[in-house]
């Protein structure tokens, strides 16, 4: 069956005083679905554990983002993440370091047959 791509969502998240890159995208990530009440997998009559869910995030350092940590911010679906050089890094006045700005786009699809054949 082919993969259907049924949502897209989009969010924003930061650490402020920690510039704490994987924090910034697991509010990224929360922003993008919790600001949404779709019931896709109800209208399809498909289990919520069926959900493909692709996630794309862009920080400014992709390497210090812990994917592993953040699969565990959805309640439930099969998470595959990918970090991108994206996002912000703003440096802090009051003291050293930066605040961080994460983007993320949350894709959800399912394995479907076409009903257009």
């Amino acid at each position: 069956m082919p993969k259907q791509r049924l949502v897209t969502q989009f969010g924003m998240g930061t650490s402020i005083r920690s510039g704490n890159y994987t924090e910034a995208c697991a509010r990224a990530i929360r922003d993008a679905l919790w600001h949404h009440s779709l019931n896709v997998a109800d209208a399809f009559d498909f289990p919520k554990e069926a959900m493909l869910i692709d996630v794309e995030l862009g920080v400014q350092r992709p390497d210090l983002v812990d994917i592993a940590a953040l699969t565990g911010v959805f309640p439930y679906g099969q998470p595959t993440i990918t970090v991108v050089k994206g996002g912000l890094d703003i440096p802090r006045r009051e003291k050293p370091g930066w605040s961080v700005v994460a983007n993320a786009a949350v894709m959800v699809s399912f394995d479907m047959e076409s009903t257009h054949e």
